[in-house]
């Protein structure tokens, strides 16, 4: 797997300059329009993970790949992305218009973890198909953005976080209302955050000699100094799957990256992802998608 993109060769690559506060130490904030990138013979956007967050706004027709999954997009898409998972844009039609901005994760830091929300979450919903009205009213948003960032309010930067967070609240609303609106205690939420904080910390295996270290409840719940059950119950009244089943999805998840987009063999995949036995793994793998890792493999046509 390629090394993820900074945001350094992002400005240096696409823009051909630096912003003063790229290196700052408080966070970095800024916003696009798609057609501020458009040429008559673009560069096509590499599948690869980014090392910073970044919320599109895309309109055209384009197969939007992310992770371990090909969307077809007939008008326009919305999409989150965060560092842990790679993506990219296809082009169908020959112009694509709309906006992006992007983010560091120290921008949100003293707002809390920006990855606990279901958007940026690897198991979440990062990929909203929008009707005509819906896109109009996130161009909005994008609109209030720019208006705020050229503006010389000395508090510009707190109120395009608000921006921010209108647009992933915007966003959430539109996913069916029984993974939006469960009420939890703060103990469960607290575990949960951390729970998947851990689970995180172990991806993305960018090298083949890179292992997770953990992959069952019980490693987990040792780690996080609670009982398996009181951990199980926690992500049950907060994501309604077990700890197991979400620990079991992101492996998954990855395994499904790595077979697609790099060339290591099965067995080097099998042991990046803490399993003792290839066909160990094989067997995991066929049980979840129906297909082996080397026909999944031989099957994938990007």
């Amino acid at each position: 797997m390629k090394k993820a993109l900074s945001i350094e060769e992002f400005y240096a690559n696409d823009l051909k300059f630096t912003p003063d506060n790229l290196n700052s130490g408080i966070g970095h904030f800024n916003v696009f329009q798609l057609d501020e990138f458009a040429s008559a013979k673009p560069k096509p956007m590499p599948y690869n993970r980014r090392d910073y967050y970044k919320i599109s706004l895309v309109k055209g027709r384009a197969r939007v790949h992310y992770a371990d999954k090909v969307i077809e997009v007939d008008k326009q898409v919305l999409i989150f992305s965060n560092p842990q998972i790679p993506y990219n844009f296809e082009k169908i039609d020959e112009q694509l218009t709309g906006y992006f901005c992007l983010f560091t994760e120290a921008y949100f830091h003293q707002y809390g973890n920006i990855y606990s929300y279901p958007v940026f979450q690897s198991g979440g919903t990062p990929v909203f198909i929008l009707e005509d009205e819906q896109a109009d009213a996130f161009s909005e948003i994008y609109k209030k953005m720019f208006t705020e960032i050229n503006s010389d309010y000395a508090f510009k930067y707190d109120a395009l976080k608000n921006l921010v967070f209108d647009m992933i609240h915007t966003a959430m609303k539109l996913q069916p209302a029984n993974l939006v609106t469960n009420h939890h205690s703060n103990a469960s939420d607290r575990i949960s955050s951390f729970f998947m904080e851990l689970l995180e910390r172990q991806f993305p295996i960018e090298h083949v000699n890179q292992k997770i270290k953990l992959r069952s409840a019980s490693e987990f719940a040792e780690k996080l100094n609670v009982h398996v059950n009181h951990l199980n119950r926690a992500l049950k009244e907060t994501v309604q799957k077990t700890t197991t089943d979400i620990i079991s999805d992101r492996i998954l998840q990855e395994a499904k990256i790595l077979l697609r987009h790099t060339n290591w063999n099965v067995a080097e995949i099998a042991e990046s992802l803490g399993f003792e036995e290839t066909a160990h793994f094989s067997n995991f793998f066929k049980k979840n998608t129906k297909n082996s890792p080397v026909k999944f493999r031989k099957a994938v046509v990007i």
